[in-house]
């Protein structure tokens, strides 16, 4: 019989709902094997993905923090019936490699990689996807790649466009552009690979960072979706990611 894990963050909220959670499942275990459980915001949840990479359990996420779009919210009364009755969606994360002076660096997104000036200076960047150069000198705060998943998030506020999970397209969006003021970015196929150049890392450096790892000085940046990844969710029936993104669609339609 496999085990239910709950892996919690540390706020009162959070092990407030992880106690009664124990309580719940010790009584009437869900049916769903290789169960885990993780209690927190949006932020935890992507901690807690890229921390399991290597195993194939099925997580579920229960919102303790603010917005918690990745995340299911919290029902003491019909917890174990949601869990049981639960949709599973596969994400693949976006892979980033980072070339900086000295060295070269991975990390995976599940929702953006975002390249940010780190400094008074605007960011110079070069774009390409595949063998075709976007725009030859981005000067803006910086830009941003972004999956289905993420495009509600950072994406959302940058004013990028809300991509449908089965879409296999990623976002490219200029974050503040200063130059040219009419780009509005790119949606490309998500088996592109994207480099993003800084054109003067000297005067203009810049910082990468996917989701929530930030590596700076960066001169070279490639990004791509890791399709030998696999993240296993699970969302309540009636409350699917799928659904989540559509809404927000609906919202931006109509504001």
């Amino acid at each position: 019989m496999n085990k239910t894990i709950i892996i919690s963050d540390t706020n009162k909220k959070s092990q407030r709902i992880k106690s009664i959670i124990q309580k719940k499942i010790r009584k009437n275990p869900p049916k769903k094997n290789n169960l885990v459980i993780v209690i927190g915001g949006d932020g935890f949840m992507l901690k807690t993905l890229k921390k399991n990479i290597t195993n194939s359990r099925l997580f579920y996420g229960i919102n303790s923090g603010n917005y918690g779009f990745l995340m299911n919210k919290f029902s003491e009364k019909n917890l174990i019936k949601n869990l049981n009755k639960s949709k599973l969606i596969n994400i693949s994360p976006l892979e980033m490699i980072v070339k900086t002076k000295s060295n070269i660096k991975k990390s995976l997104a599940i929702n953006e990689v975002s390249i940010l000036r780190q400094s008074r200076q605007a960011a110079s960047l070069r774009i390409k996807s595949g063998k075709k150069v976007l725009i030859k000198n981005l000067m803006s705060d910086g830009v941003l790649v972004s999956t289905p998943a993420g495009s509600t998030a950072y994406n959302l506020s940058v004013h990028g466009p809300i991509l449908s999970l089965n879409s296999k397209k990623l976002s490219i969006s200029p974050i503040s552009a200063f130059r040219p003021r009419g780009w509005k970015g790119k949606i490309v196929s998500d088996k592109s690979l994207i480099v993003i150049k800084n054109l003067n890392p000297r005067k203009r450096p810049v910082s990468s960072v996917a989701d929530n790892i930030e590596f700076r000085n960066a001169s070279m940046i490639k990004i791509k979706t890791n399709k030998k990844v696999k993240f296993n969710l699970l969302y309540d029936s009636n409350r699917s990611l799928q659904k989540k993104i559509k809404l927000e669609q609906l919202r931006r339609e109509t504001n």
